[in-house]
């Protein structure tokens, strides 16, 4: 079983999620379900088709996050050297040609947010970055093409979701 590397807020706010579905949700579907049932005839009953389909897609998201907080491995990057890129790194990249700057933080993979500069560790962007230091270069094959990058500054920036 592959851990889910998160932050802790990360894994409380699914948890939550996850209780709420099965406590509440669960308990609210079933009561529309029962009362588009007691309408009679389920051939044409639109009420009642439409809360079995709620139904299942709850239950789909109940067994994902489920699944997810199984496996979570709760990280705080905050306690890590950051010296060579990890889990929480923010790194500053400069590319070799055009020298643009692109700046990126290695998150897991639900917090992951790229138009906000946090990518999955499971990236291949990220996978290629990880154990590198300052200094060194990497080449990263972008939807633009390989490009190589020099890795200019590592280091640790509180992470802000959302």
């Amino acid at each position: 079983m592959q851990k889910e590397p998160m932050l802790q807020v990360t894994y409380i706010k699914l948890s939550k999620e996850l209780e709420h579905l099965k406590t509440t949700e669960r308990v609210t579907i079933a009561t529309v379900i029962d009362e588009a049932r007691a309408l009679g005839d389920l051939k044409e009953n639109a009420e009642y088709h439409a809360a079995k389909e709620k139904q299942g897609l709850m239950e789909a998201r109940i067994a994902e996050l489920t699944d997810v907080v199984g496996r979570a491995q709760v990280v705080d990057p905050s306690t890590f050297e950051h010296i060579r890129i990890s889990f929480g790194s923010t790194v500053c990249l400069s590319d070799q040609c055009s020298e643009e700057e692109l700046i990126y933080t290695i998150v897991g993979g639900k917090e992951s947010n790229p138009s906000k500069g946090l990518i999955s560790i499971q990236s291949p962007m990220a996978r290629a970055l990880l154990g590198k230091e300052e200094g060194d270069e990497v080449e990263l094959v972008l939807p633009s093409g390989t490009k190589k990058y020099d890795i200019e500054e590592v280091l640790f920036k509180e992470i802000i979701l959302g």
